[in-house]
């Protein structure tokens, strides 16, 4: 309050020069003045500089005064109660850390008591931890425990179900796929070979009944094939050239196997192209001809009959059962694979299931622990 009060005075001090000044200027240059002031004030000059009734005496001055050491009271008051309340928030804190490391050290030394006795091998693991924190171990465990729930319950059983059934029904499709094919190549050999054991039957009854091995200085073989020996009017055609360029000369200078020309006298044909009776019937050399490669032909597609059913059928089965064969190999591979699957998908559900009961057995280990020593911490 008293600095308050030398700051006051040497305060009116400064005004006091500075009127005395202006007073002073006036009287000098009273001529330039160009107005009367209208309002009268008072001025601290006129007073005695330091008379104590210019300050405690005068109302204004008690009214500043007065003012000044309410203000200033009040913001020390305010400032007192800022600090009665941040001390004692100091304070609180204060005794709750204390209260914290007395109680840290009551349970640490209970504990020590306690522990002491029941076991030596304390580990900081097996102490109580939260239990809104999963460990690794708890996560692993659930994990194999849904892992193999899945396989063991959903993929394995599918696995064997579904694809063996669909492998079933493959195999079943698949068998009848080479059953046919067997058939249809079985008939396509047979075909094959009826008919060369045709062409091989009409060369033979042409060289038995009319001698003839070579044609126009052919083969038989060249000219009677699989495609041509049930032509019977090309190869009479062809027979009869042979006998003409050979028994009749009407070509000259050819020379063939003579071996036709008795043999067609022998049947009772004269010849050239007269007609003779046969059986009441007239009949020429090369309608004889014909005929005779006709019965020929007929008995050839009898015996390429015969030969294509034993054919066919020998075919067939031995067919059938290379087929057959091949597809069960094949599909007892993919059955393989379907059981090696279902094997090592159970092997993996046995796996997870031994991990998840070891991590189980452990886990309750550590909460029987944890259980005790709670309630050893509730004692």
């Amino acid at each position: 309050m008293k600095l308050n009060y030398i700051n006051i005075s040497l305060f009116s001090f400064s005004l006091n020069i500075l009127s005395l000044s202006s007073e002073l200027y006036n009287q000098r240059n009273h001529n330039l003045t160009l107005h009367d002031p209208s309002i009268t004030s008072r001025r601290l000059c006129e007073c005695i500089l330091y008379a104590p009734t210019n300050y405690d005496n005068d109302p204004e001055m008690k009214d500043v005064m007065q003012d000044f050491d309410r203000q200033t009271s009040q913001r020390f008051h305010e400032f007192d109660k800022r600090m009665i309340k941040n001390r004692k928030k100091c304070k609180d804190q204060c005794d709750k850390d204390i209260q914290k490391i007395i109680l840290k050290d009551k349970i640490e030394k209970e504990l020590k008591e306690k522990l002491a006795k029941l076991e030596t091998n304390i580990i900081t693991e097996d102490l109580p931890t939260c239990e809104c924190e999963k460990s690794l171990s708890h996560k692993m465990e659930n994990t194999c425990l849904g892992c193999g729930g899945v396989l063991g319950s959903g993929i394995a059983p599918s696995v064997g179900l579904f694809g063996g059934v669909a492998l079933n029904a493959l195999r079943t499709t698949a068998l009848k796929a080479a059953m046919q094919a067997a058939i249809a190549d079985g008939a396509a050999e047979g075909a094959a070979a009826g008919h060369a054991a045709g062409a091989a039957e009409v060369i033979k009854l042409v060289f038995k009944y009319f001698g003839v091995k070579n044609i126009a200085r052919k083969s038989l073989e060249s000219i009677i094939d699989s495609k041509t020996y049930t032509n019977a009017s090309d190869i009479a055609l062809s027979v009869y050239k042979e006998y003409e360029m050979t028994c009749l000369k009407t070509i000259p200078g050819f020379g063939g196997d003579t071996s036709i020309c008795p043999i067609i006298e022998k049947v009772g044909l004269t010849p050239g192209d007269s007609v003779e009776y046969v059986a009441g019937h007239g009949v020429s050399t090369q309608t004889s001809i014909k005929t005779t490669l006709e019965i020929i032909v007929s008995d050839a597609e009898r015996v390429a009959t015969s030969e294509t059913i034993k054919v066919t059928a020998s075919k067939t089965a031995a067919l059938k059962e290379t087929n057959m064969t091949a597809v069960e190999a094949g599909f007892n591979s993919y059955f393989t694979a379907i059981n090696a699957s279902i094997i090592a998908i159970l092997i993996i559900v046995l796996v997870m299931v031994i991990i998840y009961l070891i991590l189980r057995y452990r886990r309750k280990k550590k909460m029987k622990k944890k259980l005790q020593y709670i309630k050893l911490l509730k004692e």
